[in-house]
């Protein structure tokens, strides 16, 4: 070393985008690393001073140093579950009904449990070329001895008759009345008889399951693939089960699993209200804090746009729901008080699923109500998919800075259905989805993140197809979804990394490459800044580092 100090283990040496201005205009620069976190960012020519006899120094080369990225709304856990458990059905890999008949009946011998169920992206209906969902007959002619469930982007399914009769709906059938992923329904024809169509009830359904073993290498797989090879250094994941939580934290003691996992919990999917907020009592981690966290509570205020169960203030325009269906709204306004109020008490972030408007109206009014009483809790509640379709856009963000909740909308859905919404809900939905550049320019630090599920389309865990959401907004035809609302690369990149970790009260911590942050840190074979918009999801991440440490390598070709 040219001068006093403690050496770094590591320096990365390179051109670099760290998210921090004070950084940003240093040209190429020496990132030092030290006991997992960053000790200084300096110019390259003074490189020198970082470095001691066990320095490890690494040169990015012709590659970009970047923060990792952050995605604080996934959910990894059903993602790693669905690579194993189903077959994939998506468009445009099947392209009409035939297709996925075809398919399902060439998977028969893949049956589990008496169950063979297939993956289908959401909008599933407008992505064929036949224009609707295959039908409880169809299905039918595929198998009547197996079930078959396709899942249609986990707010839809349709079932064959097996299937029906193995979870016991009937023409006598009633659905719960409470929310998992928003009030269940089951669709039934002019005679009462199931269709085959059921919405909101993926979790009702007796489907098949995955030991303890072949769990614990789902995850193990699907994280690392899913997430690590792209650059993904921390996940906000939206609990499946307690089991899943408990092998995350193996995954994580044996180094199996490289990230930072902030577990929200399901209610009451994975568990009661009562028993997230005293959460200690039973679920303890065996390796730290800044590994794995309980981070707070997920609940759903209402459905899907797919399901035609996203609570809207205007009617849906699908002529077969009639002319006053505006979807379900949920939760009731006694129930989101009541939970803003315990998770705060209980040091936890309540972060409720609301698409439609007129469920973030009612979350809104309820939270605002309270805030007085909460203030002081950190972070703020978050209504996830705030931000992806906002037909009223003034009356809609006054409501969020009255109820002070964080929004964090997700770019992908550009692509996997923003064309799709004006089909259902009315022409009215042409404008107003994913208003990024008028939201940023309000001063609107919104987050993405890819909220991965089954039926999530293929390439949605990976930032920089997301960020060229932002910036290209390219729809799932390839056309461009309100162009005028595009925003740069750098805000695109903000987005997924500074600002995603603030939606996890992180931003101190990550999301940057600043003294005193994690080494969580990231290289790319190119600058994305430079990057033609459609290149953008082929940027390469060659290195990941979490703490320091080398956790993901690209094999050289």
């Amino acid at each position: 070393m040219s001068s006093g100090g403690t050496p770094a283990d590591t320096v990365l040496v390179g051109r670099a985008i760290t998210m921090s201005p004070a950084h940003d205009r240093l040209g190429p620069v020496a990132v030092g690393i030290r006991d997992g976190l960053i000790s200084a960012v300096v110019p390259a020519e003074r490189r020198d001073t970082l470095i001691g006899p066990g320095t490890a120094v690494v040169e990015a080369g012709d590659g970009v140093i970047l923060p990792g990225f952050v995605d604080p709304h996934v959910h990894s856990e059903v993602a790693a579950r669905t690579r194993s458990l189903t077959v994939d059905c998506r468009a445009p890999g099947c392209r009409s009904i035939a297709d996925v008949l075809d398919l399902l009946t060439s998977a028969l011998p893949q049956a589990r449990d008496g169950w063979l169920v297939g993956e289908a992206n959401l909008f599933f209906d407008r992505k064929l070329t036949d224009g609707r969902f295959p039908t409880r007959q169809e299905l039918d002619s595929v198998s009547r001895s197996v079930a078959i469930a396709l899942r249609c982007g986990g707010h839809l399914s349709v079932l064959n008759s097996k299937a029906l009769e193995l979870a016991g709906i009937d023409s006598c059938y009633e659905a719960a009345n409470y929310s998992i992923t928003g009030l269940p329904t089951v669709e039934r024809d002019s005679s009462g008889a199931p269709t085959g169509v059921v919405k909101e009830m993926d979790n009702l359904l007796p489907l098949p399951d995955l030991d303890a073993g072949e769990l614990r290498r789902a995850i193990e797989e699907g994280v690392t693939d899913l997430f690590t090879r792209h650059g993904v250094t921390t996940l906000g994941e939206i609990s499946e089960t307690a089991a899943g939580i408990r092998c995350y934290d193996a995954a994580l003691a044996s180094g199996a699993v490289a990230a930072r996992m902030h577990f929200y919990l399901w209610v009451p999917g994975t568990t009661t209200l009562d028993e997230a907020c005293r959460h200690p009592d039973w679920l303890t981690f065996t390796v730290g804090r800044e590994l794995a966290r309980i981070q707070g509570v997920k609940m759903f205020s209402d459905g899907g746009y797919s399901a035609a169960s996203a609570a809207m203030k205007r009617p849906y325009v699908l002529p077969e729901l009639g002319p006053d269906h505006h979807g379900h709204v949920a939760l009731s306004r006694e129930q989101l008080i009541d939970a803003l109020r315990r998770t705060a008490a209980a040091g936890l972030q309540l972060a409720v699923h609301a698409n439609g408007d007129r469920a973030q109206e009612a979350v809104c009014d309820a939270f605002a109500e309270v805030l007085p009483d909460v203030r002081g809790a950190q972070p703020a509640p978050r209504i996830e998919h705030a931000g992806n379709f906002i037909p009223d856009y003034a009356g809609t963000t006054a409501a969020w800075r009255r109820a002070g909740i964080i929004p964090c909308p997700q770019p992908v859905f550009i692509r996997n259905f923003g064309e799709f919404v004006p089909g259902y809900v009315g022409a009215y939905a042409r404008r107003g989805q994913f208003p990024f550049r008028r939201l940023l320019d309000d001063g609107w630090p919104i987050s993405a993140s890819s909220d991965v599920w089954i039926g999530s389309d293929q390439g949605q865990t990976n930032p920089f197809l997301s960020i060229a959401s932002c910036v290209a907004r390219a729809d799932f035809h390839g056309n461009p979804l309100e162009p005028d609302q595009a925003i740069t690369v750098d805000e695109a990149l903000r987005m997924h990394t500074l600002h995603a970790a603030a939606a996890l009260g992180e931003e101190g911590t990550r999301g940057s490459i600043e003294p005193g942050k994690f080494a969580d840190i990231i290289v790319v074979d190119r600058d994305p800044r430079t990057c033609p918009p459609e290149a953008l999801p082929d940027v390469r991440v060659e290195q990941v580092y979490l703490g320091g440490r080398l956790v993901h390598q690209q094999a050289t070709v």
